[in-house]
């Protein structure tokens, strides 16, 4: 009975989603009068079906009709990886600590693995990060200023900049778009907070494999001002030699 009440409930819950396109976590479990945690778990299986896409706080219909994919969809491409990377990135932070995050999708899977940690203060432009972490008991998060950008649910401009500059936290954690051997860390973001690789002691690149030995638009820093990089197992043998030239290199089980 159980099976079948909670299969109509995934049903119920794909029906919601497609009639109203998104929904909180909440919301969801307020209509179908069950915990936020059955909720989350329930989302979890239809996002492991592609049915829908987990965004912060909430899930949406998986098919989402734009000019460019959102912050959401791009949250869902090598899940796997980016949670591998997630949770050795977390490991590096201990109890006590301070920590800065990226706004990327790589590092919103770090802040997720950090929910845990005691007395850890997070300074973040990502508002995808303060969603993720408000209910985190032994976290305290502390947003800078800055311009609202949708497509990437953070904030940009010069607060920013500002805010990053009278930090110095113990560790900053950032992302990438590609890692090129000719041209360094690369980003497709023209409006990256270069900044906040001065915010902190320890500079931790996270980045799926996917990203190693390709190229974008902007080049945010040299691959040897990373003290870490971080990546997952689908690293080729040749390019975890090649970076580990360079700079020290972690890869996430």
């Amino acid at each position: 009975m159980t099976e079948i009440a909670e299969r109509n409930r995934l049903e119920s819950i794909v029906q919601m989603l497609r009639m109203n396109t998104s929904a909180s976590i909440g919301e969801i479990a307020e209509a179908f009068h069950v915990s936020q945690m059955t909720i989350r778990r329930d989302i979890q299986k239809l996002v492991e079906t592609g049915q829908v896409i987990r965004i912060p706080g909430g899930a949406r219909i998986e098919h989402w009709r734009g000019a460019e994919r959102s912050f959401f969809e791009r949250l869902q491409k090598m899940s796997p990886a980016k949670r591998s990377i997630g949770a050795a990135a977390s490991a590096l932070i201990r109890d006590g600590e301070s920590v800065v995050l990226d706004s990327g999708t790589t590092t919103l899977y770090v802040a997720r693995q950090l929910r845990s940690r005691r007395n850890v203060v997070v300074f973040t432009f990502s508002l995808a990060v303060l969603e993720e972490l408000t209910s985190a008991e032994g976290i305290r998060v502390e947003l800078t200023g800055g311009v609202y950008r949708a497509s990437s649910h953070d904030l940009i401009g010069h607060a920013v900049a500002k805010s990053l500059l009278s930090i110095f936290a113990d560790t900053v954690i950032f992302g990438a778009a590609a890692i090129s051997y000719t041209r360094g860390v690369m980003v497709h973001d023209p409006d990256a907070q270069i900044e906040m690789l001065q915010a902190g002691k320890r500079k931790v690149l996270v980045v799926d494999s996917s990203k190693i030995g390709t190229e974008a638009t902007y080049r945010l820093c040299g691959i040897e001002e990373c003290d870490l990089i971080l990546t997952d197992n689908g690293i080729t043998p040749d390019d975890l030699a090649r970076l580990r030239r360079v700079t020290e290199v972690l890869v996430a089980d």
